[in-house]
């Protein structure tokens, strides 16, 4: 599966799921910050699963909606429940 991880994920995950044969991309990694829109527009473009903890993605795929050329109308994001 191809993810990208958010700087808020915990970027030993990424090696977790790298180990598990996933191809991920930690946004920890990067040199600078390239902020929301840019890592939505990325993973959208590669066709990425991104998983993040920030709400503002939310604001940005939902209500605002993607935009880039790749955009389909579904934003693909899914909302899920935190156990805790």
């Amino acid at each position: 599966m191809k993810l990208l991880l958010d700087s808020c994920v915990w970027g030993g995950s990424a090696e977790r799921l790298r180990a598990e044969g996933h191809d991920v991309i930690w946004s920890g990694d990067w040199v600078a910050d390239p902020g929301d829109e840019e890592i939505l527009a990325r993973a959208l473009q590669e066709g990425r699963v991104l998983v993040m903890l920030d709400k503002d993605f939310g604001e940005l795929a939902i209500v605002r909606g993607p935009r880039t050329p790749a955009s389909s109308g579904s934003s693909g994001l899914r909302r899920g429940s935190r156990q805790r």
